[in-house]
């Protein structure tokens, strides 16, 4: 295993302020900006800085694309489980109410919209609240997220 070597370094603050903010939009250390950097700079050829730009790039590409594949596995299956439920336990109405549950319907989909709005607006998402980490690991309402909970 190869180990780094700890090194303490000074900046002017206003390119420690620039460090930062690319570190907390790229999602990745003060440290890992700074290597980066400090290796692109001693770098003598610009074409295999310019790949290892593109590769960490598709790096990050492909795992943000991994984990939006992972997102449509759970919103698809998430839909299809609410469909069957909803189709297994759902009676059939008589034509006498079919307007009034019509009507029902339009009103709590409406309010289904406003509700879906707040949460978009907020950031809050399901995809969020849900752990990838490992299955069955408490989740903050005491379960563990199991069907057997």
């Amino acid at each position: 295993m190869q180990t780094k070597a700890r090194m303490n370094v000074y900046f002017e603050p206003d390119l420690l302020k620039k460090v930062e903010a690319l570190a907390l939009r790229r999602n990745v250390s003060k440290s890992a900006v700074i290597e980066a950097a400090v290796a692109s700079f001693l770098s003598a050829d610009a074409s295999e800085r310019l790949e290892a730009v593109f590769a960490r790039r598709m790096d990050k590409l492909g795992r943000q694309l991994d984990g939006l594949d992972e997102d449509l596995d759970i919103l698809g299956e998430t839909l299809s489980l609410f469909i069957r439920f909803w189709l297994t336990v759902t009676p059939p109405l008589p034509d006498s109410a079919q307007a009034s549950a019509r009507a029902k319907g339009v009103e709590r989909f409406d309010g289904f919209i406003q509700s879906l709005g707040r949460r978009l607006a907020t950031g809050d998402r399901f995809l969020k609240e849900l752990s990838r980490d490992m299955p069955g690991e408490p989740i903050p309402d005491g379960t563990t997220g199991r069907s057997n909970d």
